[in-house]
């Protein structure tokens, strides 16, 4: 009989020798995926027999993915190398995160571990082995639950894998479960484009199969397990990524259709008239950041962000709001809580400075109400800010005073953070298809005399590619833009294609700050102008150390992450990112 226990103590996993009890710590006959709880002895012979064992273990899945270790990495690799954060309270003590604002990146740095992520590929591959044996032992697991199962646990895996090759390059790709202690899985890294599209290969195969919605009565499932949207929102980012644009607008369209659809539907079951915050905005779903009075702003960033699973979510990793459950520990500790505020993680001083000083570098004008709601002064300090966005449980942006100001309710608990990790949201998703519509324009192209045309998903909507990606960065912009006067963006100041190129950048900046996309976004720039030199020009911006962190960072492999050492001397067939000594002796030994 195969016995597996879980440990009371830590097992240190490192790289992709895993120990197969690590797969099985978080099974459960528990109905709701949020309420996972360990089991300490697990019979593998009395395990893979029914469906509960199968959803058991693909709540296990997001259960690891919302732990501290993964919500750290996405946001260490996603945000902290970027223009928006430097160090905060404590930063002196934190030496491995206090080196990555400096750039002083090696492989010893334990932000560079990937295990936990290798974690989640391997139990989605093991639940891909077994799940088919178990609909042959298990009448009621039918054949479309089967492949729906299949869709969403790849399309878990395909996430993690994305992350790694955003933060990595090149990793190690592999789709078997890791069930035998005498496998091989010394396995040298596959190339970024090979893994890419086999990601898109992956997910387009399985796309039709993913669950499209929920019952309603499975009151998280819709935005925190994987659906068909959320599919097709990282389709089309990986299309992005592969510079085929034409299929990353056709799957963004899938997206914000079907949302529009969804909603649509709620609009028809209201009776009577529907309130102005209740509207479509531009024909995009999209909540009005206005309350009902108009004097004040924060109604959207407090759907989106405080309470979670709103309309415009497509896929966030959600924490139930009880303190004996799992809690967002990463964003407690980085971003800030009741007790330590700001977190060892603060907004760089440009982006603090922006509005008061009216450099507006970064947001557009004092009426963004962005800016007051992302980011918090300290004891009514005009210079230093923490990071408001998911540590607060309300923000409300007040007109009514001389000047605007944010009120902010309780911070969470340190430890205590309940704020959902969102990872696909729809005005992100909007912003993708205005990059990928901007890149389609001929370099020469001005939004007035453009005659580049593009076809909608429907066929039947043709509109000059810069113009439409004007048009959904107006719309967003202006939702959250608290003038009481004309909110719409001057499309004559965004007339040629490199200008409205900076605007969808600067946009998504604004939109979506402290989120984990900003670092990705300036190594997709990085990849398409095959040079560093817009990426470095942003985070010079943060000042300090700005000259040295720019030379280090004008080598394109630099842009990228180092295996960490622990992997490299278990795996002897990674070879070392050439920017990063062996993080032993800052050599650079075994490096490409």
């Amino acid at each position: 009989m195969n016995i597996i226990r879980k440990r009371s103590r830590t097992i240190r996993i490192t790289g992709l020798l895993f120990i197969i009890c690590s797969l099985l710590f978080s099974v459960s006959a528990c109905s709701d995926f949020l309420e996972i709880e360990p089991q300490e002895l697990i019979v593998l012979d009395k395990f893979w027999n029914e469906e509960a064992d199968v959803e058991n273990m693909v709540a296990g899945c997001y259960s690891t993915m919302q732990r501290e270790a993964v919500i750290s990495r996405m946001m260490a690799w996603g945000e902290f190398r970027s223009d928006n954060t430097v160090g905060g309270t404590g930063i002196e003590n934190a030496k491995d995160l206090s080196n990555i604002f400096k750039e002083n990146i090696n492989a010893s740095n334990s932000y560079a571990k990937w295990g936990d992520f290798y974690n989640v590929i391997n139990r989605c591959n093991t639940i891909l082995y077994y799940a088919p044996q178990v609909a042959q032992k298990d009448p009621n697991y039918t054949q479309s639950e089967l492949l729906a199962t299949e869709a969403e646990v790849k399309a878990l895996r395909d996430l993690m894998y994305f992350y790694l090759i955003r933060t990595f390059r090149d990793v190690p790709y592999y789709t078997q479960p890791y069930l035998d202690d005498n496998q091989t899985m010394n396995l040298p890294a596959t190339k970024f484009e090979v893994v890419l599209d086999s990601l898109i290969a992956d997910l387009e195969a399985v796309q039709g199969n993913a669950v499209r919605r929920y019952p309603t009565n499975k009151t998280y499932y819709q935005q925190g397990r994987i659906t068909q949207d959320a599919i097709h929102a990282m389709l089309a980012d990986m299309y992005l990524w592969k510079r085929d644009y034409q299929k990353a607008i056709y799957y963004a369209d899938l997206v914000i259709d079907a949302k529009t659809a969804a909603y649509q539907e709620e609009l028809d079951k209201m009776s009577g008239s529907v309130s102005a915050n209740d509207r479509m905005i531009d024909g995009y779903p999209l909540i009005s950041d206005a309350m009902t009075t108009g004097n004040y702003y924060g109604n959207a960033f407090q759907t989106i962000f405080s309470r979670g699973a709103s309309r415009e979510s497509i896929f966030e990793l959600v924490y139930s709001d009880n303190d004996q459950m799992l809690a967002n520990s990463a964003v407690s500790y980085h971003y800030g809580n009741a007790t330590t505020f700001p977190g060892d993680v603060r907004p760089a001083d440009f982006l603090c400075t922006d509005v008061n000083d009216e450099v507006f570098s970064v947001f557009l004008s004092k009426n963004d109400a962005r800016y007051y709601e992302n980011l918090q002064s300290i004891n009514g300090s005009r210079t230093l800010f923490g990071i408001n966005k998911y540590t607060f449980r309300s923000t409300t942006v007040d007109l009514t005073k001389a000047e605007i100001q944010g009120s902010y309710g309780s911070p969470y608990v340190q430890n205590l953070c309940h704020a959902n990790w969102i990872i696909y949201r729809l005005t992100d998703i909007m912003l993708l298809k205005a990059e990928a519509l901007v890149e389609l324009a001929p370099d020469s192209v001005s939004v007035a005399d453009s005659l580049s045309n593009l076809n909608s998903a429907q066929g039947d909507l043709q509109s000059p590619y810069l113009e439409q990606a004007f048009s959904i960065v107006n719309t967003i912009s202006k939702r959250s833009n608290c003038s009481s006067s004309s909110k719409d963006l001057d499309q004559a100041n965004y007339s040629t294609k490199s200008l409205m190129r900076a605007l969808v950048q600067e946009e998504r900046q604004r939109e979506l700050m402290f989120e984990g996309k900003r670092w990705y976004d300036l190594v997709r720039r990085s990849q398409r102008d095959d040079n560093t030199d817009y990426l470095v020009g942003c985070v010079s911006r943060k000042g300090g150390t700005g000259g040295a962190i720019a030379s280090k960072l004008s080598r394109m492999e630099a842009i990228y992450w180092p295996y960490h050492i622990d992997e490299i001397k278990v795996n002897d067939q990674l070879l070392q990112n050439p920017a990063f000594g062996s993080g032993e002796d800052s050599s650079y030994e075994r490096t490409k």
